[in-house]
């Protein structure tokens, strides 16, 4: 993608266009990888090779023009305002002089949201989905658990998935088969040989993301919520945690929270995880790595990805605005599952 000072001259009067070399060139010379960002070009400057009445954007043929005497009048103006305007267009990349403009990653696809800011933890293709497991996701509660986001399981069969039905879930529930049955109603099941595919390479990625938080160093330790909780990588001296109080974090959009438990985490019922001051759940992770796992007791509200190597149990009302992560299973009664 370019921009030449022939292409701004052509739209000026007067000017007599010649077969040349473009004067200068802006290129986008982002290269897109996993985890690279991506950028987009500058505003108003067309984003692929278009054909004019003139021919391609990028390439003048010999034409010659009579120029009037208004046009010879003008032409020394003309040729200042295409340089500045070539000029100002080179410089719209900001200081990294490739003439584009930084975006932030993407916000997700399906799967909402991904953290953004420093001390993240990189969640690949786990962080298109709202739930992962390696053994399937049971659910109880008469069938109202509301879930948005797509959710999967693997290795194990699709049918471990069969206690959420299509309509519990606004989004896709990924296996590695065709077993799923649900309620009778698969049509929010994917288990072609390609869907197998994205949720084994979901679910290899979850386990990655798990161990890159379990290396992290820390920059605290214990912290309490006796006091609203600023960002930062928090472990504790003791193995297991229970959050038996509100707890609050405050911070802004960029700011991230891990807390690395070794032991197992309960929340009690009816206690919340509170975000203050920007704070967004999807910079805000829970290691966990007990054999246990995650207890989420009834009328709790939980935000975050929880990271957990054993299961996770969200009991009776119990709700989440973040991500569930569990190499093991997830069991869900009468839940609200939100992704960011």
């Amino acid at each position: 993608m370019y921009v030449t000072v022939h292409n701004a001259l052509r739209f000026l009067p007067g000017y007599v266009r010649k077969r040349t070399e473009p004067l200068a060139t802006l290129r986008d010379s982002a290269i897109t990888t996993l985890g690279a960002t991506p950028s987009v070009p500058c505003a108003g400057i067309r984003g692929r090779n278009e054909t004019t009445a003139n021919g391609p954007l990028s390439a003048f043929h010999d034409e010659e023009e009579q120029m009037n005497k208004l046009g010879n009048f003008f032409k020394p103006l003309t040729w200042f305002m295409a340089l500045l305007l070539a000029g100002l267009v080179a410089g719209c990349g900001g200081d990294d002089g490739g003439g584009v403009l930084p975006v932030p990653p993407p916000s997700g696809s399906a799967g909402g949201a991904v953290c953004t800011g420093v001390n993240c933890v990189d969640l690949l293709t786990a962080g298109n989905f709202v739930i992962l497991t390696n053994a399937g996701i049971t659910n109880t509660g008469g069938h109202t658990t509301a879930i948005t986001g797509d959710i999967g399981s693997s290795p194990i069969t699709g049918a471990a998935m069969d206690n959420v039905f299509c309509s519990e879930i606004t989004g896709t529930i990924y296996g590695v088969d065709a077993a799923y049955v649900g309620s009778g109603d698969a049509s929010c099941y994917a288990g072609s040989p390609a869907d197998k595919t994205t949720v084994d390479n979901a679910v290899a990625d979850m386990l990655t993301a798990y161990n890159a938080a379990v290396a992290m160093t820390p920059t605290a330790t214990d912290p309490t919520c006796a006091a609203p909780i600023g960002p930062g990588v928090y472990n504790f001296s003791v193995p297991n945690i229970t959050l038996n109080a509100n707890c609050t974090l405050s911070g802004n959009a960029t700011d991230v929270w891990v807390f690395k438990i070794t032991g197992n985490l309960q929340q009690d019922a009816g206690m919340s995880v509170l975000l203050t001051g920007g704070a967004l759940p999807q910079n805000v992770f829970w290691q966990v790595g007990g054999g246990v796992g995650v207890n989420i007791l009834a009328g709790a509200h939980m935000e975050g990805v929880i990271l957990a190597a054993a299961g996770i149990n969200l009991v009776t009302g119990a709700t989440l605005n973040g991500r569930l992560y569990s190499g093991t299973a997830v069991a869900l009664d009468a839940n609200a599952i939100t992704v960011p």
